[in-house]
Protein backbone atom coordinates (compact mmCIF):
# COMPACT_ATOMS: atom_id res chain seq x y z
CA UNK A 1 0.00 0.00 0.00
CA UNK A 2 2.73 2.61 0.65
CA UNK A 3 4.32 1.37 -2.30
CA UNK A 4 1.58 2.10 -4.14
CA UNK A 5 1.22 5.64 -2.72
CA UNK A 6 4.60 6.59 -3.42
CA UNK A 7 4.20 5.90 -7.05
CA UNK A 8 1.07 7.82 -6.87
CA UNK A 9 2.93 10.89 -5.50
CA UNK A 10 6.18 10.23 -7.67
CA UNK A 11 4.02 10.27 -11.01
CA UNK A 12 2.35 13.31 -9.38
CA UNK A 13 5.21 15.23 -9.01
CA UNK A 14 6.26 14.47 -12.39
CA UNK A 15 3.38 15.71 -13.76
CA UNK A 16 3.31 19.11 -12.26
CA UNK A 17 7.64 19.74 -13.55
CA UNK A 18 6.24 18.53 -16.72
CA UNK A 19 3.03 21.22 -16.86
CA UNK A 20 6.11 23.61 -15.57
CA UNK A 21 8.60 22.50 -17.82
CA UNK A 22 6.13 23.52 -20.81
CA UNK A 23 4.73 26.56 -19.24
CA UNK A 24 8.74 27.93 -18.94
CA UNK A 25 9.38 26.63 -22.39
CA UNK A 26 5.87 29.01 -23.66
CA UNK A 27 7.13 31.58 -21.47
CA UNK A 28 10.40 31.95 -22.52
CA UNK A 29 9.28 31.84 -26.35
CA UNK A 30 5.67 34.22 -26.24
CA UNK A 31 8.20 37.28 -26.69
CA UNK A 32 7.36 40.51 -29.40
CA UNK A 33 9.52 39.64 -32.10
CA UNK A 34 11.17 42.15 -34.39
CA UNK A 35 9.14 43.36 -37.55
CA UNK A 36 10.28 45.80 -40.13
CA UNK A 37 13.93 45.73 -38.99
CA UNK A 38 15.01 45.34 -42.95
CA UNK A 39 18.86 46.41 -42.79
CA UNK A 40 19.12 48.31 -39.87
CA UNK A 41 20.85 45.23 -38.21
CA UNK A 42 23.13 45.36 -41.08
CA UNK A 43 26.23 47.41 -42.23
CA UNK A 44 25.68 50.65 -44.24
CA UNK A 45 28.10 53.51 -45.55
CA UNK A 46 27.40 55.18 -42.71
CA UNK A 47 27.11 52.68 -39.57
CA UNK A 48 29.13 49.60 -39.02
CA UNK A 49 27.30 46.65 -37.66
CA UNK A 50 28.86 44.50 -35.68
CA UNK A 51 28.00 41.31 -33.21
CA UNK A 52 29.81 41.89 -29.63
CA UNK A 53 29.54 39.39 -26.86
CA UNK A 54 25.99 39.53 -25.88
CA UNK A 55 24.55 41.93 -28.47
CA UNK A 56 25.81 44.40 -31.44
CA UNK A 57 27.68 47.23 -31.61
CA UNK A 58 26.49 50.33 -34.02
CA UNK A 59 29.45 52.62 -35.12
CA UNK A 60 28.40 55.45 -36.60
CA UNK A 61 30.93 58.63 -37.46
CA UNK A 62 30.54 60.03 -34.09
CA UNK A 63 34.12 58.75 -31.68
CA UNK A 64 33.58 60.69 -28.58
CA UNK A 65 30.30 59.04 -27.11
CA UNK A 66 28.32 55.76 -26.65
CA UNK A 67 25.24 54.82 -25.48
CA UNK A 68 24.66 51.25 -24.26
CA UNK A 69 20.61 50.18 -24.75
CA UNK A 70 18.54 47.42 -22.19
CA UNK A 71 15.34 46.49 -24.70
CA UNK A 72 11.80 45.82 -23.11
CA UNK A 73 10.32 43.35 -21.42
CA UNK A 74 9.63 40.45 -23.93
CA UNK A 75 10.76 42.14 -26.93
CA UNK A 76 13.75 40.53 -29.30
CA UNK A 77 16.37 42.55 -28.99
CA UNK A 78 16.96 43.34 -32.82
CA UNK A 79 13.28 45.53 -32.88
CA UNK A 80 15.45 48.61 -31.16
CA UNK A 81 17.95 48.23 -34.37
CA UNK A 82 16.24 51.04 -35.66
CA UNK A 83 16.54 53.29 -33.47
CA UNK A 84 20.13 52.38 -32.31
CA UNK A 85 20.90 52.80 -36.63
CA UNK A 86 19.59 56.07 -36.15
CA UNK A 87 21.51 57.20 -32.86
CA UNK A 88 24.54 55.92 -34.28
CA UNK A 89 24.19 58.00 -37.43
CA UNK A 90 23.56 61.20 -35.54
CA UNK A 91 27.13 60.35 -33.94
CA UNK A 92 26.45 58.58 -30.62
CA UNK A 93 27.79 54.89 -31.23
CA UNK A 94 25.04 52.45 -29.86
CA UNK A 95 25.74 49.02 -27.68
CA UNK A 96 22.24 47.11 -27.79
CA UNK A 97 22.11 44.35 -25.55
CA UNK A 98 20.55 41.01 -25.94
CA UNK A 99 18.94 39.87 -22.76
CA UNK A 100 18.57 36.01 -21.19
CA UNK A 101 15.04 35.24 -21.95
CA UNK A 102 14.25 38.52 -23.37
CA UNK A 103 14.26 39.92 -20.25
CA UNK A 104 16.47 42.82 -19.00
CA UNK A 105 15.98 41.55 -14.86
CA UNK A 106 17.76 38.57 -15.88
CA UNK A 107 20.35 40.48 -17.28
CA UNK A 108 21.04 43.77 -15.40
CA UNK A 109 24.46 43.40 -15.70
CA UNK A 110 24.80 43.19 -19.26
CA UNK A 111 27.10 46.95 -19.44
CA UNK A 112 29.54 44.98 -17.79
CA UNK A 113 30.47 42.96 -21.24
CA UNK A 114 30.84 46.88 -22.86
CA UNK A 115 32.81 48.78 -19.53
CA UNK A 116 35.27 46.12 -19.01
CA UNK A 117 38.71 46.83 -19.03
CA UNK A 118 38.84 43.66 -21.63
CA UNK A 119 36.10 45.19 -24.13
CA UNK A 120 38.95 47.67 -24.51
CA UNK A 121 36.32 50.83 -25.98
CA UNK A 122 37.90 53.90 -25.15
CA UNK A 123 34.84 56.65 -25.39
CA UNK A 124 34.88 59.95 -23.36
CA UNK A 125 31.28 59.89 -22.33
CA UNK A 126 29.02 56.99 -21.56
CA UNK A 127 25.32 56.61 -20.91
CA UNK A 128 23.11 53.48 -20.36
CA UNK A 129 19.34 53.48 -21.79
CA UNK A 130 16.75 51.62 -21.76
CA UNK A 131 13.29 50.92 -22.95
CA UNK A 132 10.06 50.42 -20.36
CA UNK A 133 11.50 47.45 -17.71
CA UNK A 134 14.91 47.59 -19.53
CA UNK A 135 15.06 51.63 -18.57
CA UNK A 136 14.30 50.52 -15.05
CA UNK A 137 16.65 47.99 -15.15
CA UNK A 138 19.56 50.27 -16.75
CA UNK A 139 18.62 52.47 -13.84
CA UNK A 140 19.27 49.90 -11.40
CA UNK A 141 22.70 49.29 -13.04
CA UNK A 142 23.87 52.80 -13.16
CA UNK A 143 22.90 53.63 -9.67
CA UNK A 144 25.58 51.19 -8.74
CA UNK A 145 28.27 52.08 -11.04
CA UNK A 146 27.87 55.82 -11.32
CA UNK A 147 31.16 56.82 -10.89
CA UNK A 148 31.74 55.01 -14.64
CA UNK A 149 28.64 57.28 -16.73
CA UNK A 150 27.77 60.24 -17.40
CA UNK A 151 24.06 60.03 -17.68
CA UNK A 152 20.74 57.37 -17.88
CA UNK A 153 18.10 57.63 -20.49
CA UNK A 154 15.09 56.30 -20.10
CA UNK A 155 11.97 55.97 -22.70
CA UNK A 156 8.46 54.90 -21.44
CA UNK A 157 10.84 53.89 -18.17
CA UNK A 158 10.81 54.83 -14.60
CA UNK A 159 13.89 54.09 -12.02
CA UNK A 160 13.01 52.51 -8.81
CA UNK A 161 16.45 53.12 -7.20
CA UNK A 162 17.03 56.57 -5.44
CA UNK A 163 19.99 58.79 -7.80
CA UNK A 164 19.04 61.63 -6.29
CA UNK A 165 22.12 62.35 -4.05
CA UNK A 166 23.94 61.42 -8.10
CA UNK A 167 25.70 63.65 -10.48
CA UNK A 168 24.20 61.77 -13.28
CA UNK A 169 22.33 64.08 -15.55
CA UNK A 170 18.68 61.90 -16.27
CA UNK A 171 16.37 62.32 -19.56
CA UNK A 172 13.08 60.60 -19.62
CA UNK A 173 11.23 60.68 -22.98
CA UNK A 174 7.51 58.95 -23.27
CA UNK A 175 4.88 59.18 -25.81
CA UNK A 176 1.53 61.19 -25.30
CA UNK A 177 -0.29 58.33 -26.68
CA UNK A 178 1.01 55.61 -24.25
CA UNK A 179 -1.08 53.97 -22.45
CA UNK A 180 1.36 51.27 -20.97
CA UNK A 181 3.21 53.57 -18.80
CA UNK A 182 2.27 54.40 -15.30
CA UNK A 183 1.99 58.02 -15.39
CA UNK A 184 2.00 58.04 -11.29
CA UNK A 185 5.23 55.70 -11.10
CA UNK A 186 6.37 58.60 -13.23
CA UNK A 187 5.11 61.36 -10.50
CA UNK A 188 6.47 59.77 -7.92
CA UNK A 189 9.94 58.75 -9.46
CA UNK A 190 10.77 62.33 -9.98
CA UNK A 191 11.68 62.99 -6.38
CA UNK A 192 14.09 60.25 -6.82
CA UNK A 193 16.34 62.15 -9.68
CA UNK A 194 19.15 64.47 -9.90
CA UNK A 195 18.93 67.56 -10.09
CA UNK A 196 19.79 67.81 -13.73
CA UNK A 197 16.60 66.02 -15.10
CA UNK A 198 14.96 66.40 -17.78
CA UNK A 199 11.75 64.99 -18.91
CA UNK A 200 10.06 65.27 -22.40
CA UNK A 201 6.90 64.43 -23.82
CA UNK A 202 7.02 62.74 -27.39
CA UNK A 203 3.21 64.14 -28.86
CA UNK A 204 1.31 61.83 -30.76
CA UNK A 205 4.32 58.85 -29.89
CA UNK A 206 2.95 55.50 -27.66
CA UNK A 207 5.02 53.00 -25.93
CA UNK A 208 5.60 50.34 -28.67
CA UNK A 209 6.96 52.88 -31.43
CA UNK A 210 10.54 53.17 -29.65
CA UNK A 211 11.05 49.65 -31.33
CA UNK A 212 9.91 48.03 -33.85
CA UNK A 213 7.98 44.81 -33.61
CA UNK A 214 4.38 45.73 -34.01
CA UNK A 215 1.41 46.55 -32.05
CA UNK A 216 1.82 45.83 -27.92
CA UNK A 217 -1.41 44.70 -26.52
CA UNK A 218 -3.11 47.95 -24.04
CA UNK A 219 -0.87 50.49 -25.79
CA UNK A 220 -2.78 53.61 -27.20
CA UNK A 221 -2.59 54.17 -30.74
CA UNK A 222 -0.03 56.62 -32.14
CA UNK A 223 -0.68 59.68 -33.95
CA UNK A 224 2.60 59.56 -35.07
CA UNK A 225 4.91 56.98 -37.47
CA UNK A 226 7.23 54.30 -36.10
CA UNK A 227 9.62 56.57 -38.31
CA UNK A 228 8.75 59.97 -36.95
CA UNK A 229 8.79 58.87 -33.03
CA UNK A 230 12.23 57.41 -33.86
CA UNK A 231 13.01 60.28 -35.45
CA UNK A 232 12.09 62.68 -32.62
CA UNK A 233 13.71 60.23 -29.73
CA UNK A 234 17.05 60.82 -31.41
CA UNK A 235 17.42 64.13 -31.62
CA UNK A 236 15.90 64.31 -27.97
CA UNK A 237 18.92 61.89 -27.14
CA UNK A 238 21.21 63.55 -29.19
CA UNK A 239 20.28 67.42 -28.03
CA UNK A 240 20.76 65.27 -24.29
CA UNK A 241 24.22 64.19 -24.90
CA UNK A 242 24.88 67.94 -25.97
CA UNK A 243 23.73 69.87 -23.13
CA UNK A 244 20.92 71.88 -25.46
CA UNK A 245 18.16 70.32 -23.99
Amino acid sequence: MEHRTFHRILAAIIAVLIVLAGYGVYYVNDYHHAVNVGNAIQSNPTVKVTDIEDGWLFDGPGTTTAMVFYPGAKVEASAYAPLMQETAASGIDCFLMKMPANLAIFGINRADVVRSDIAGYSYDHWYIAGHSLGGTMAANYISKHTDNWDGLILLASYPTDDLSKTKLRVLSAYGSKDDILNRKKVESARQRMPKQYYERVIKGGNHAQFGSYGVQQGDGVAAISGDDQIDRTVALIRQFVTNSL
